[in-house]
């Protein structure tokens, strides 16, 4: 008994690190852009693992009800920094365009949430095939694993340039992760990502390369605040993008839900009911994230590949960590402390479980033979949707903001193209 507690404590604190290694960077990304202050920053990381933790906790118990993490959505970032380079292109005060995004989230929850409560997100399930969906997977893989990749080598200066000892600490978690989770046996495997974060956080401590200084706050306990930005605006544009980016969210649920069903193969849970759950529950989250003034949280498909590395199925230490994050982010001098973590050994971590996820990919890519019409669409999508990726940042300036974040943003279009493709390429007229 006290070996199965310990194990289950063991579980449920690489659950609360994983889910808050996903959630520290994005903040600090953000705020960079949009030029907050450290301490608009600081907030926005509380109300950011604040909002995580309660979105996790409904996903995983009245929603799909699986051990799924939610994070801030790499795909809404992107949306995120066109906007505000629209604002200063523009002139506009960027405060504007953060209440204009607290808009879209409440546009594309509302959204999530009468397609989730009504299951008409079911009559959407035939656009996602299993090469929709490895598609998707795959191309989100790639799209990320530049953001990690800059994290782990933490470029500094203009021009950037690497900083070669946080680099090779950074690989070297990198390296033990994977080993670990191929050659460790028993707990050691079972823990090979909180075992790295761990010891790449001591070596940072001991070579001196943290950063950050911890602070306690003077206030033993925080409330976030609420809509921080000030209150949600919407314009035209807002709203086509936000009905547009939906299609993404819906996307990224059933990915994520078919993903870890992959890798917790007992499971017998009735697919349409769990998309619907996941679906609505997805609407309740952007509520939340427009509320508290945070990215938009999703379900991160990344999930399955930390499941599939850790052996971590079960749903209860999820839950507990879940809920562990939200208790925490109230208290401010716990957040100081866990702001400490070093982003690139969060950044090495996540990108090990990524090289899971890019396994995953293929796996529901080749759930159907890859005849030549399937091998074509793939072909087309992956040439596309990561090309873009490679563009200047500026090429399309001269369009307007809807079209500026559809064309910047690969994993919509890549996805679109995937979908449209596999519905008027009719097999049958082959």
């Amino acid at each position: 008994m006290e070996k199965q507690r310990y194990y289950g404590s063991l579980s449920t604190f690489q659950w609360f690190i994983f889910l808050l290694a996903n959630s520290i960077a994005l903040p600090i990304v953000i705020g960079g852009v949009f030029h907050l202050s450290v301490e608009e920053i600081s907030d926005l990381m509380q109300r950011t693992f604040f909002v995580v933790g309660i979105s996790s906790f409904i996903q995983g118990w009245l929603g799909h009800r699986y051990p799924i993490a939610d994070g801030p959505a790499g795909s809404w970032v992107s949306v995120f920094v066109i906007l505000a380079g629209v604002a200063v292109q523009e002139g506009q005060n960027t405060k504007e365009t953060l209440q204009l995004l607290e808009g879209g989230l409440i546009v594309a929850g509302l959204l999530l949430f009468i397609l989730g409560i009504t299951g008409l997100v079911n009559r959407l399930l035939f656009l996602f095939t299993p090469l929709v969906t490895g598609s998707f997977l795959l191309i989100l893989a790639l799209q990320l694993s530049g953001v990690f990749l800059k994290g782990m080598m933490a470029l500094q200066g203009e021009p950037p340039h690497l900083e070669y000892g946080t680099t090779a600490i950074s690989f070297a978690v990198f390296s033990l992760v994977i080993m670990l989770s191929i050659k460790g046996k028993g707990w050691i495997k079972s823990y090979a990502v909180l075992i790295g974060i761990l010891l790449g956080w001591v070596l940072f401590a001991v070579l001196g390369k943290t950063s950050n200084t911890f602070s306690g706050s003077v206030a033993l306990v925080k409330l976030p605040e609420i809509f921080v930005w000030g209150a949600p605006k919407l314009n035209a544009g807002m709203v086509i993008t936000s009905i547009l980016f939906t299609f993404i969210l819906v996307s990224n649920t059933i990915a994520a839900v078919s993903a870890v069903k992959q890798v917790v193969s007992e499971s017998k849970k009735d697919e349409k009911q769990t998309i619907n759950r996941g679906t609505w529950a997805g609407g309740i989250s952007h509520f939340i994230s427009a509320l508290f003034s945070t990215i938009g949280i999703v379900p991160l498909p990344v999930s399955a590949g930390f499941i599939q590395l850790t052996g971590q199925k079960r749903i209860g230490p999820f839950l507990i960590a879940s809920l562990a994050l939200s208790g925490i982010a109230l208290i401010p001098a716990i957040v100081s402390f866990l702001a400490m973590l070093p982003g690139p050994i969060a950044s090495a971590a996540l990108l090990a479980s990524f090289v899971q996820l890019i396994g995953i990919a293929f796996q529901s890519i080749l759930r159907e033979e890859l005849d030549q019409r399937r091998l074509t669409i793939l072909g087309i999508t992956l040439l596309i949707g990561i090309g873009l990726m490679f563009l200047p940042a500026d090429i399309f300036q001269g369009l307007p903001s809807i079209l500026q974040y559809i064309f910047s943003n690969g994993l919509l279009v890549g996805t679109m193209i995937v979908i449209l493709l596999e519905q008027l390429w009719n097999p049958t007229k082959d």
